[in-house]
């Protein structure tokens, strides 16, 4: 039976959520599998992956065919890495320590690249959010020196108006008397 490691769709229309499953390739995507071994998330930044990668390593041992998609999720977790890796301890290139070892040190340096990155979006949503926030306040300004010299103008003319109106009622009245 050929098996593939592929994703199974979940989730409402335009919010996506995989679950990373070894299944039959003649299944239907979303029908019958044979393990879950994770789940992807692709929404969230940086995407959330939580995957078994002990029994990821043991299906690709095994000879399950990952998709193109599931491929690039597993060599960013490592799985590929650690099969590559118990390749060698199969030949007697490396011992298990030692392929433990690099397999733990690769780890460690992708899960600190992975947080670089993170707090590099949020300093950057940080950033455009202080920026977006100075130029609202600057458009507010503007508005509002707008506003505040068109009621100073309406001021200045409510009263000249106002001026003018009791001069021409004082200057019709000596009219009227003569």
């Amino acid at each position: 039976m050929p098996t593939k490691i592929r994703l199974q769709r979940f989730g409402k229309k335009g919010q996506p959520f995989y679950h990373v499953v070894v299944a039959d390739s003649r299944a239907p995507r979303d029908g019958k599998f044979i393990e879950k071994i994770g789940v992807y998330n692709p929404k969230t930044i940086p995407a959330t992956i939580d995957l078994n990668i002990d029994r990821a390593a043991h299906w690709i041992a095994n000879g399950a065919q990952p998709t193109d998609t599931t491929r690039a999720i597993l060599s960013y977790k490592g799985v590929l890495y650690k099969h590559h890796l118990q390749g060698g301890v199969k030949k007697g290139a490396l011992t298990q320590e030692q392929a433990d070892a690099k397999f733990n040190a690769w780890m460690e340096s992708k899960n600190l690249k992975v947080l670089q990155h993170s707090q590099k979006v949020q300093a950057t949503k940080a950033d455009d959010s202080k920026n977006r926030l100075a130029e609202e306040a600057k458009k507010r300004e503007a508005i509002a020196k707008v506003i505040a010299e068109k009621r100073a103008a309406a001021s200045v003319a409510a009263a000249e108006s106002a001026a003018q109106e009791p001069a021409a009622e004082g200057g019709e009245t000596p009219a009227e008397n003569a």
